[in-house]
This record gives C-alpha cells, sequence and structure tokens, in this order.
C-alpha cells in the first residue's frame, strides 16, 4: 500500500491534490535541450527532477512521452528514467503530444481531469498539446520553470498564448507545495524535505540550518561520492 493512501484528501476548490490530477513529462531527451537558451539549462534539469521526485513521493500517475527518440531526440534524461526506472516512455513522431493516440489514451486511462504539463519546446511540444487538452476540457497547469525553448521571445509568447486558452502557469515547487499543503501530513514530509535539501537552493539551505542550528538534528547524510572506474575508450 502506498503511503498516500493513508493521508486524508485534501480538500479541493480549484486547487491540485495528489487524487484529481495526472502529470506528464514531454521530451525531456538531450537534442531538445541543446536548442534552450531562455533559461538555464541545469536549473531545467533541477526543477524537472524536483516535480518527478515529487510525483513519486506522492504516487500521481505520469505519462513520460518522447519524440523521434533513435532518429533526433535522444534517449529521456538518464535522471528522469531513474526516478520511473520501469516507465516506459511514449513514443511518437508528431510534435503535438495530443495528435497521438497512444498519448493521449494514457491520460484519459487516469480518469483525472486535471493535467500537470511540463516539456521541451514552450512553443511547440508544450503549447500544442495544452491548447488541445484543454479544448477537449481538460484543466492544464503548465509548470513553467520545467520548460523551455529557442529564444526568451518564443517561450513568452508559448506562455500568453497557453494562459489565453485558459491554463494555469505554476512552478514545480509551487506544485510540489500544492501536494503537500499541511507540514502535519507527516506521511510525506520527510520526503518532501529531502527534495527540498536536494534541488530547491537557498530553500533547502535554510531547512538544513534550521534542523541543524535550531532543532540540533544530525546533518544531513549524502551517499559517499565514489569516483567512477575508468572505462576502456570506443574504437
Amino acid at each position: 500500500m502506498s503511503e498516500i493512501t493513508n493521508r486524508p484528501k485534501l480538500s479541493e476548490k480549484g486547487l491540485l491534490t495528489p487524487h484529481n490530477c495526472v502529470v506528464t513529462l514531454i521530451d525531456l531527451q538531450p537534442q531538445m535541450l541543446f536548442g534552450v537558451t531562455n533559461f538555464d539549462r541545469q536549473s531545467i534539469i533541477n526543477n524537472n527532477l524536483a516535480l518527478a521526485k515529487a510525483v513519486k513521493v506522492f504516487d500521481i500517475p505520469v505519462v513520460l512521452s518522447t519524440v523521434e527518440t533513435k532518429s533526433f531526440s535522444g534517449n529521456v534524461w538518464p535522471q528522469i528514467q531513474a526516478v520511473f526506472p520501469d516507465r516506459v516512455p511514449i513514443e511518437r513522431s508528431s510534435m503535438n503530444s495530443w495528435d497521438d493516440r497512444n498519448f493521449v489514451a494514457a491520460i484519459e486511462k487516469t480518469g483525472r481531469k486535471k493535467i500537470v504539463l511540463a516539456g521541451l519546446w514552450t512553443e511547440t511540444c508544450v503549447a500544442l498539446p495544452t491548447i488541445q487538452a484543454i479544448h477537449d476540457g481538460y484543466e492544464v497547469y503548465v509548470v513553467e520553470d520545467c520548460c523551455g525553448d529557442v529564444s526568451q521571445l518564443a517561450h513568452e509568447n508559448a506562455m500568453k498564448r497557453v494562459i489565453q486558452a485558459g491554463a494555469k502557469p505554476v512552478t514545480s515547487l509551487s506544485v510540489m507545495l500544492e501536494w503537500q499543503r499541511d507540514w502535519a501530513n507527516r506521511g510525506t514530509y520527510d520526503a518532501i524535505m529531502d527534495i527540498v535539501k536536494n534541488h530547491c537552493g537557498a530553500y533547502g539551505m535554510g531547512v538544513e540550518y534550521a534542523y541543524t542550528m535550531v532543532h540540533g538534528a544530525p546533518a544531513t547524510r549524502f551517499p559517499e561520492y565514489i569516483v567512477p572506474a575508468t572505462v576502456p575508450a570506443h574504437k
């Protein structure tokens, strides 16, 4: 039994809860990241990883999708695949995920009408499925700090377009805190604090400081770094 089933259901009233949404991560692939210029690319990786870990903590349905893996874009980032080791991304040829029947079927199978969506690039692989999902009766939350585009103008125009269509802009941290909602929900508290300390910069350092200097808790222990063994050069 997952921990989420032991938690009381949060009030909805227009908000996201772990019980009312599905998350989709679209085209988190090397070639797509290479083209991003509007936002720090390492931050995009970090923010998507924080979101993915939160999805795992709250046991939320997730749909991964990739485009032209072998011929152009490359495999889904290994950091993301490591969070969902048994999840095979839905492979597409279409830029617009909503044109792919397997993708739409995976969303429909969850039975949830709120979609938390992130991906690359904002103007195409995020904007197009967002607009069409809204047209089909879904409520879409675009995780903006997990998205990136070929220019600042492209990203900004895409966000304006999806917001005008009815999408809600959010961030990876805001979504995670909306799912947690109450620090008295201890079933997920420690796991969320682990994500915060690993991925949330000054906030994470503040948590570590409060734990150790104010509350006298032991310092966080990370796994020892092991230098990778030398791999013979490819011939």
